[in-house]
């Protein structure tokens, strides 16, 4: 008699994990790392200011009468609010029905929807985009960080300015601990204290070859596996020590170099003027559309805190 194996069998059940796995990155290190504040219009504005160049020939005669004051009004400025969308549409009937992985599939969707605007948010944060008012038709959009940082640059094209004027581009070279250090030191000179140094991932890879840490050691434990050190996580500047983070989102320049920021946390803001919101959209049949949107923009609360690296070759 011929053996019954699994061949042979009608109506095994399926072995499906009652999980989805998605390892596309989320991680929004711009957006996570400076603060949050309320936007109140389409057109958000702050002021800067500066104290006047140090005088060294400050000095007066005993007893004279007090000349009149010369004084500076603030520097009003601004950026425009940005919405991004996304919107999903469900059948009724996918929403029940028994799946893996997720409860109800709207909910599965609108999640990632959040998930996929952040994503944008951060590669338009630190883009080279220019602010526009838009009209009735055509989208506000916000001036990206590359197009406010004008004081503290190094590169070979032009600065930006205002979040107005985007910057040009010129021919790459490669990335060098010298470009950090004249940047930290034009930041820390008009009176910035940078944190962190915001790279690309092919450029934080060359930061991990910067001469600085060549004398580091590390000493082999004999019980446990020696560690091989490859990276500098931490760059300890004459002004101060900034982190070394990775960003995949910062977006690539027109001739294909990239961009790094030496960014001082405290002196920038993403701004909402409507936060993440989810609309349930009206029914045109057996299905439900939701809209998830949130508009934004970026405060660069003053450019000469911060500084730009640009065309850096990969």
């Amino acid at each position: 008699m011929a053996t019954y194996k699994t061949y042979d069998t009608i109506g095994i059940r399926e072995d499906l994990q009652d999980a989805i796995y998605d390892i596309s990155p989320t991680t929004t290190p711009f957006m996570s790392t400076v603060g949050r504040t309320k936007a109140k219009n389409t057109y958000h504005e702050w002021q800067t200011d500066s104290l006047a160049d140090v005088d060294l020939d400050n000095a007066q005669v005993e007893g004279q009468d007090a000349v009149s004051a010369t004084l500076t009004p603030t520097t009003r400025i601004g950026n425009r609010t940005q919405i991004s969308e996304k919107v999903i549409q469900v059948s009724t009937t996918d929403d029940v029905v028994d799946k893996a992985g997720r409860s109800t599939e709207t909910a599965y969707q609108l999640a990632k929807a959040s998930a996929e605007i952040k994503r944008d948010m951060e590669s338009i944060l630190l883009s080279n985009q220019e602010a526009d008012a838009g009209s009735t038709s055509a989208p506000r959009k916000l001036g990206g960080l590359q197009t406010w940082l004008e004081t503290n640059y190094v590169g070979a094209g032009t600065a930006g300015s205002d979040g107005t004027t985007a910057r040009t581009d010129g021919s790459a070279s490669a990335f060098t601990e010298d470009m950090v250090k004249e940047a930290v030191k034009s930041a820390y000179e008009n009176g910035g204290t940078p944190t962190m140094l915001l790279v690309s991932p092919t450029q934080k890879q060359v930061v991990s070859t910067f001469a600085g840490i060549a004398g580091q050691r590390y000493q082999a434990p004999k019980s446990s596996p020696t560690t091989i050190i490859g990276s500098a996580d931490v760059y300890l500047s004459d002004f101060g020590t900034l982190q070394v983070v990775p960003d995949r989102f910062i977006p690539e320049q027109e001739n294909g170099a990239d961009t790094a920021f030496v960014l001082d946390s405290s002196m920038a803001n993403v701004a909402y003027l409507r936060p993440f919101k989810k609309t349930k959209l009206a029914k045109m049949g057996d299905s439900d559309k939701h809209l998830m949107n949130v508009e934004y923009t970026l405060v660069v609360k003053n450019e000469k805190a911060h500084a730009i690296i640009a065309d850096l070759a990969k």
